[in-house]
């Protein structure tokens, strides 16, 4: 019977180990979104709290400047536009702390190119 007893705590201490180590670790997140004048894939390679880089890959229009900022509307919170760093030619790549708590975020992502001024939005759900 203590065998039985040992043996089922093991096998609920590894489903909890397995449980807290899924959860934890947050699948990058992806998604295009197509406008009028631009469209662009979104990625977060670690969407979570704290630091976390925002990239924007531009798949149409040709964008010179991107900016991004995050809201939270269900906590009321907001972040500062950040401006993106063209890392290559239509790549751009926001760096800083856009995530403050996990959550749905609203992500705005403005272009501004030849095409004039754009705003795109996609969610995206932060992870601890």
């Amino acid at each position: 019977m203590k065998r039985i007893l040992a043996l089922a705590a093991l096998v609920v201490a590894a489903a909890v180990v397995f449980i807290v180590g899924s959860l934890s670790a947050a699948e990058p997140f992806e998604q295009s979104v197509t406008g009028t004048r631009y469209a662009a894939t979104v990625l977060i390679p670690e969407p979570v709290t704290g630091k976390a880089g925002v990239e924007v890959r531009v798949k149409s229009g040709d964008a010179n400047a991107v900016a991004v900022s995050a809201v939270m509307p269900e906590m009321g919170h907001a972040v500062p536009e950040a401006t993106a760093k063209q890392a290559a030619p239509g790549r751009f790549v926001a760096a800083g702390e856009p995530f403050s708590m996990s959550g749905v975020w609203e992500l705005s992502i403005r272009l501004n190119g030849a095409a004039g001024e754009e705003t795109l939005t996609v969610k995206a759900l932060i992870a601890k």
